[in-house]
């Protein structure tokens, strides 16, 4: 699972961290779960001009997010465990995440410093350059 900051980082920022991660993307070996409220919100933070130095690629992202991402319902909030994110714009990402996800790959802090709690419930909170692709 990716979050917003990583979606920036590979298809704005063109950080070459990343570039495992796509390559598992690309290659199949690692899924991209995501909701339409995750959809949304990029497309949100792209309208505002975040990143608008960088002139962004509105349709690239939209096609790649088209093409790669897999669309799944939210979790019921009673079937997921809760861990609580001081910034409530993520909390979707963590629920997502805990309810059918391996990992979910950050850069934000609020996420990462639940990384403790959310390894004792079977999910990894990383950041692009720690994860490490179980295929390679």
């Amino acid at each position: 699972m990716l979050d917003t900051n990583v979606i920036f980082d590979w298809l704005v920022f063109r950080n070459p961290g990343c570039a495992p991660l796509v390559a598992a993307l690309e290659g199949g070996r690692l899924q991209w779960i995501a909701t339409i409220a995750m959809r949304d919100e990029l497309a949100h933070v792209l309208s505002r001009g975040v990143a608008s130095a960088y002139s962004p690629n509105r349709e690239q992202i939209e096609a790649t997010w088209s093409r790669l991402a897999r669309l799944v319902e939210p979790p019921l909030p009673t079937l997921v465990p809760r861990l609580r994110c001081t910034d409530t714009d993520d909390q979707k990402f963590i629920d997502l995440a805990l309810h059918q996800a391996r990992w979910l790959i950050s850069r934000d802090r609020a996420v990462l410093k639940l990384g403790k709690r959310a390894a004792a419930l079977g999910v990894t909170f990383t950041t692009p350059e720690r994860w490490v692709d179980p295929g390679a």
